[in-house]
This record gives structure tokens, C-alpha cells and sequence, in this order.
């Protein structure tokens, strides 16, 4: 059964009732939000939405103004992950705006796209986006957990923004840790707090292994836990736990959280794969300028375009990209 959204064994004997395991621990699902809700994603802050033009204003904060989908693609294509013929899937693509960005560059590069998601309500949003490549799009609507091991014929998967949303244990404790859980951290001696409660990514790792063991390259980028910073930008480090452990961001009808990166890595190098990555203001070009740097360590806004940049920084510096193949 579930207590407080815990997996909980009850067992009577002696006239006793026992609560055998994670009586506090409880266990974040987002399923059921984001397969029946109608996600408005203008309540939250994404990177892919606030780049998805080139007519945003977020785009002052960069040094070569591009949609966030066609700067995704020029790294892929630069990393040999785009090529003539290949199929790419996106998992969890919002509002279809990175594909759009990818697909108006790379288009002829691209033979089949797939778009999976749990949303009905976002897949009817991407395929209005992405209308003029429908010949080659197929949108199916479906938990990715369940659908990896029917996938095939996939050369790259991009998971977007969208790790974040998978299931994740709160408030752990190292001495009482569920069996999942437990399991994870010794397969791939995953590094966890020796003291204190905690969060763990159990969905995003769950995840990771999965396309590993598929054999498909991926791109990953979402908030992290242990963001990385670009060089010639460290004051973004301002007041930024770099060796984190996850945290909690709770949003309209669900939570997301941030994820620990070097567990992502630790799992895809146990499975034989090659992993790069870093923090996505680097692979977004955000100006290494000293009016960026006055910006955010001002924290106070003259004009409107001051407040935009300061904002995006806020956000953006907190996230990480990685590449596994």
C-alpha cells in the first residue's frame, strides 16, 4: 500500500501492526501530474523556453543570439551526434520548442524523429510546433521507462529539462535507506551524505542505467545538485553549493529536483560508456563580459534588460549538460 506517498509493508502479528519499511521517507512522483494535468510551462523557468526565439529578450544575455535548439544542435553536430541519416528521439519535449530550434538547422541531417511523452496536452502542443516536419515525426504518448526496451533503431535520445521530473526519494536517511535505493549506491558506489537526510534521484538513475544498457548515445541537461562554472564567470559561484545533494523545487502541482550529475556519471562509466559534459552557460555562449559580471553581483537592476540578464543567470548557472555514448 501507500502511506503519505511511501511504500509501506504492514504486517500483523501479536496484535501488533509493523510499518516495515520508509515509514518517513516518502517517495516524489510526478505520473500522474504530468500525464493528466495541462502543464503550463510559462509557470516554471526553463532554459529551452526562455531561448526558444530569437526574438527573446533573454537573449541579451548571449554572445551569439540563437534559438536554444540550434545551439543544442551545433554542439551535437560538433560532436558527431547529428549526421546524415540519423534518427533522434526526444524524451519529455515540452512545448516541441527545442526540436523546432534543432530541426530548422539540421533538418536534412535527420531522418525519423520520435517524440515520447506522458502529456497528451504537450504532444498536441509539439506537433503544432513542429507541423512543418510532420513527415518525419512520429509522437507517441507513453512512459519512456516502459518504452526503452521496445526502442530501436534510436541514435540519440535528448532528455531536456526533463529528468528533474522523475521519481526521487526525500528526506533519507544513510542508516535507513529503502532497498532501491541501497541497491543503487553499492551496484555503483553512488556517494551519499554520511549524516543528515537527504534526496536521491532514483528515476534519473534509473533512467541512466536503462540507456546504457541500450547502447544509445544521449544528451542530459537539466539543474544540478553539483553545477560546474565556466571559466571566467566563478562569481556565479556566488552562494552555490557546487557538491551538493539534490534539492527540491516545488512548483505549480508538483515538485522537481536537482540532480547529482556525478551519479549519472559514475552509472553510464559502469556500463562501458563515455561521458562529457558542463555547464550549459557555456554551451549557450553567455557573454564573458564585466557588465555580466556587474549584473549579478549588483543584484540591483537599472533597466528592464538588467533584471532579464540577472535572472537568467540566477537560473542557467545551476545547470549541467552531459553527453553519454
Amino acid at each position: 500500500m501507500w502511506y503519505g506517498g511511501a511504500s509501506v509493508c504492514l504486517y500483523f502479528t501479536d496484535r501488533k501492526k509493523y510499518i516495515i519499511e520508509y515509514l518517513m521517507a516518502e517517495r516524489s512522483r510526478t505520473y500522474w501530474y504530468h500525464k493528466q494535468y495541462p502543464i503550463d510551462l510559462m509557470t516554471e523557468f526553463t532554459v529551452c523556453e526562455s531561448l526558444a526565439s530569437s526574438a527573446s529578450p533573454y537573449m541579451a544575455a548571449l554572445e551569439n543570439p540563437k534559438p536554444y535548439g540550434s545551439l543544442v544542435g551545433e554542439m551535437l553536430a560538433a560532436c558527431g551526434m547529428l549526421y546524415q541519416g540519423c534518427c533522434v528521439c526526444e524524451i519529455g519535449g515540452g512545448y516541441g520548442s527545442l526540436m523546432k530550434g534543432l530541426l530548422a538547422d539540421y533538418s536534412s541531417l535527420i531522418s525519423r524523429i520520435v517524440m515520447i511523452d506522458l502529456s497528451k496536452h504537450l504532444l498536441r502542443r509539439q506537433r503544432t510546433a513542429l507541423e512543418p516536419w510532420k513527415e518525419k515525426i512520429d509522437f507517441v504518448h507513453g512512459n519512456v521507462m516502459e518504452l526503452m526496451p521496445a526502442l530501436s533503431k534510436i541514435d540519440l535520445l535528448i532528455v531536456n529539462e526533463m529528468i528533474g521530473d522523475l521519481d526521487t526519494w526525500k528526506d533519507l536517511t544513510t542508516s535507513e535507506l529503502p532497498d532501491d535505493v541501497a541497491d543503487l549506491v553499492t551496484r555503483y558506489s553512488l556517494e551519499i551524505p554520511p549524516q543528515g537526510g537527504f534526496h536521491f534521484n532514483v528515476g534519473a538513475v534509473r533512467l541512466v542505467e536503462a540507456i546504457s544498457q541500450a547502447g544509445i548515445p544521449a544528451f542530459i541537461s537539466e539543474h544540478s545538485s553539483d553545477p560546474v562554472i565556466p571559466e571566467a564567470m566563478d562569481y556565479l559561484a556566488r552562494d552555490l553549493c557546487l557538491q551538493g545533494f539534490p534539492r527540491e523545487i516545488p512548483l505549480k502541482g508538483h515538485s522537481e529536483f536537482t540532480i547529482r550529475f556525478s551519479h549519472l556519471e559514475r552509472v553510464a562509466r559502469f556500463w562501458g560508456k563515455d561521458c562529457i559534459g558542463g555547464s550549459l552557460a557555456d554551451l549557450v555562449g553567455i557573454r564573458k563580459s564585466p557588465k555580466m559580471r556587474f549584473i549579478f553581483n549588483a543584484r540591483a537592476c537599472a533597466t528592464d534588460e538588467h533584471a532579464i540578464i540577472l535572472e537568467f543567470l540566477d537560473h542557467i548557472r545551476e545547470y549541467r549538460w552531459l553527453i553519454i555514448r
